[in-house]
């Protein structure tokens, strides 16, 4: 065996090991493994050169996006529909006010600072305006959060998924075609999401009614993952989107048992099955699996020698977290947990949506296209950084909770935090006041 293919399999290994670690220290320490992870993957892409990012090529796309799918599909499967529909109407409001204003503020720093065209500034907004599935789902589900609020993060970082690929490509289109139709866009945003939920309902409730025969099956504990791809692939080829289909998959097994019983036997003799804990297990590890390598992969891939693009890109990132903190005061309701908003407030990691549309402008020659990849990709990069650092300051420094707090409490909570400072409230009895002052 040549000594390049030993040395790729012991990596391989150790890495799986230090995966572990970092998780391990993610719970005692609260030191994010997403950011260890990334840390890796700059040290042997970039800055060691080791590893070349264009070793991977088109495999690496293909492997980003089996990553998205099955942690969409996973934290689907979570979710029950109590939480569901106590979560949906915070969903809504914070991601559409989010998408905007992220959009709009992003689009005027590109007016202002390369003096693009409107098309091409907001463009780039559209880019950056959403939250990362695959950073967002593993955080909060690592997090002491309320289910609740959990929810919203992880719907979040879905729904705006479709409105970054939806928006921005219908504006990269209109760049090429010389104008802009609002209606269509809407029409697309609208039509695309709620055929890309019947499509995974529809696959998650045959898939249900499968279920148990499969299981018959020797080793077929992967036929689930596997049917994942095909429903996530059918509904891409057919125009809308794979992630929020496979993401309706998962919750739809999760509650299959709302289904009316007797309606189904009417049509079928198999009766809906859900996961059992062994399932429920192995996909767990398949998701930590995939997240080690996804996040190594991210280190590998960025570009850190455009300075330029890389200052523009840090200014971007910090604009985004200062209006996120408005954004969530505006749109989530004050009956959440104070802790739980301001996890809220910090939590706009950008990643794979933003980098992958981000390439479309360079590759079809758009003037300017080198300029919006390399500044997406370094937002991608320091977004998640300057996300897994409040994450680590979170459970650490008291500061950052009561300067958020500051700005997302409401009147009762403010008379709170002002006496509990008084009073010389101890740190860790900090993250109780969201719930103490909703007794008061």
């Amino acid at each position: 065996m040549e000594l390049k293919t030993t040395l790729t399999i012991i990596a391989v290994g150790l890495l799986i090991f230090l995966a572990h670690l970092f998780a391990g220290l993610f719970r005692q320490k609260k030191i994010p493994d997403v950011l260890l992870l990334i840390i890796i993957g700059l040290v042997v892409g970039p800055f060691t050169g080791v590893v070349d990012k264009d070793f991977f090529s088109e495999i690496g796309s293909v492997f980003a996006n089996i990553t998205l799918v099955i942690i969409l599909f996973e934290g689907g499967t979570g979710l029950r529909h109590n939480v569901l529909r106590s979560a949906l109407r915070g969903t809504a409001s914070l991601t559409t006010v989010n998408f905007v204003i992220s959009m709009l503020a992003t689009g005027l720093c590109a007016l202002v600072i390369f003096d693009f065209d409107p098309i091409r500034s907001f463009m780039l907004g559209a880019f950056l305006g959403g939250t990362a599935s695959a950073i967002v789902i593993p955080l909060v589900n690592q997090m002491q959060m309320d289910q609740g609020s959990k929810t919203i993060l992880i719907l979040e970082s879905a729904v705006s998924d479709v409105l970054c690929i939806v928006v921005g490509l219908t504006l990269f289109q209109a760049f090429q075609l010389g104008g802009l139709n609002f209606g269509n866009m809407i029409a697309s945003i609208v039509g695309g999401f709620l055929f890309s939920v019947v499509v995974g309902l529809l696959a998650g409730v045959a898939w249900s009614l499968m279920l148990q025969r499969v299981r018959t099956l020797h080793n077929s504990i992967f036929t689930t993952p596997a049917f994942v791809f095909i429903v996530y692939g059918i509904s891409e080829l057919l125009g809308f989107s794979g992630a929020i289909s496979a993401l309706m998959f998962g919750i739809t097994l999760a509650n299959i048992d709302l289904l009316p019983l007797p309606l189904v036997q009417k049509y079928t003799r198999h009766v809906p099955h859900t996961f059992n804990d062994t399932e429920r297990i192995f996909f767990a590890e398949v998701v930590f699996l995939l997240k080690t390598f996804f996040f190594v992969y991210i280190g590998i891939s960025i570009v850190l020698t455009d300075y330029f693009s890389l200052a523009v890109g840090g200014v971007i990132t910090l604009l985004l977290f200062i209006i996120r903190i408005p954004v969530v005061k505006l749109s989530v309701r004050p009956n959440l947990p104070l802790d739980d908003r301001v996890v809220m407030a910090f939590m706009v990691p950008k990643g794979l949506a933003a980098a992958v549309l981000a390439s479309l402008p360079l590759q079809y020659g758009m003037p300017g296209g080198e300029y919006i990849q390399n500044i997406t990709y370094a937002a991608v990069l320091m977004s998640i950084v300057l996300n897994s650092l409040l994450v680590f300051m979170h459970s650490r420094a008291p500061g950052l909770k009561w300067f958020y707090g500051y700005f997302l409490a409401s009147g009762a909570e403010s008379v709170a935090m002002a006496s509990d400072q008084a009073q010389g409230l101890a740190p860790e009895e900090l993250e109780d006041t969201g719930e103490a002052t909703e007794t008061r």
